[in-house]
């Protein structure tokens, strides 16, 4: 019993529930587009229910999502024994054995499409295509540079395309932009920091790390972080599904503090390695998007 319950646990580390707050991008329709769950005269049920459809397409994107982190680590576990910090998941370690880690890949997969196309066939052919996509990612496409970082950028919109099909509503171009570069970003970082830290072992690590540089990915930082904060200053006053008065610019103090603060953070050598840990662990991060949040709702609710 107790190597069963080790084996669980072994499986669900392997499968980074701490990274599954990636996939609560799928509540950004129903957050900014939904007008029943705002407005005064709404029909509180209805609203609920979408919600709880909302939350269902969550949880199937998180099984898949953690089917895909089981196959990359399956694929990555000889690179993984040379990393000092990933050489302690499971699969690497030896602790969640080769072949209960594809068995448990596959069986999510089946589930959570399964699950997906049943709730909505968008919803199901979105997450297809996201499945498809990360499996293309780890067997090949994050070996080459650049392309390795905007297939996760990629992966986030498709995650914000997914709570769109699930409410049948388009959502401002301007969103999936904002969305884009913010994963772009948190990439960019992610790879600074691996470069930094792996050093000279950085190619057997990650071959892809090869082709960058501490100064060519400064700049690309710079860039998309420039590109972040104006795609999001236009999307405040440009979305058609927004308060016409441009009460929504009162966020972008909020958004640009983030931004901020996440860069200072990131700057030492192995910080921006994990983005879960800065974007979970800091306070001062963690209260001020709180606030954007509870000012965007205020906000929506008050001058829509």
């Amino acid at each position: 019993m107790k190597n069963e319950a080790r084996l669980g646990v072994a499986l669900f580390v392997s499968m980074r529930p701490r990274q599954w707050y990636k996939n609560l991008i799928i509540y950004l329709a129903f957050f900014f587009t939904i007008d029943e769950a705002w407005s005064l005269d709404a029909d509180t049920i209805a609203a609920l229910q979408l919600f709880g459809v909302i939350t269902l397409a969550f949880l199937i994107f998180s099984a898949l999502t953690g089917a895909i982190y089981l196959l990359n680590d399956i694929l990555d576990a000889k690179s993984d024994r040379r990393h000092p910090r990933k050489r302690n998941r499971p699969i690497a370690s030896g602790r969640l054995p080769v072949a209960a880690a594809w068995i448990a890949a596959v069986a999510l997969t089946a589930i959570a499409l399964g699950g997906a196309f049943t709730l909505n066939p968008a919803f199901g052919g979105i997450s297809l295509l996201y499945a498809l996509a990360n499996i293309a990612y780890s067997l090949a496409l994050k070996h080459i540079v650049l392309v390795d970082v905007f297939v996760i950028s990629g992966g986030m919109v498709l995650r914000a395309v997914a709570g769109a099909a699930i409410m049948g509503v388009p959502i401002s171009p301007w969103l999936y932009l904002c969305t884009a570069l913010a994963a772009l970003l948190l990439a960019l970082i992610k790879r600074r920091s691996q470069l930094t830290t792996a050093g000279v072992d950085a190619a057997s690590q990650r071959p892809s790390l090869s082709r960058y540089s501490v100064e060519s990915l400064d700049k690309l930082v710079v860039i998309t972080a420039t590109a972040s904060l104006i795609a999001y200053s236009l999307y405040t006053f440009t979305a058609p599904n927004l308060p016409t008065n441009g009460a929504m610019m009162l966020t972008i103090p909020f958004v640009a503090f983030c931004l901020f603060r996440y860069l200072i953070l990131s700057d030492s050598a192995d910080s921006g390695e994990n983005p879960e840990d800065l974007l979970l662990g800091d306070i001062p991060l963690i209260a001020t998007a709180l606030l954007w949040l509870c000012s965007a709702a205020v906000i929506l609710a008050v001058f829509r």
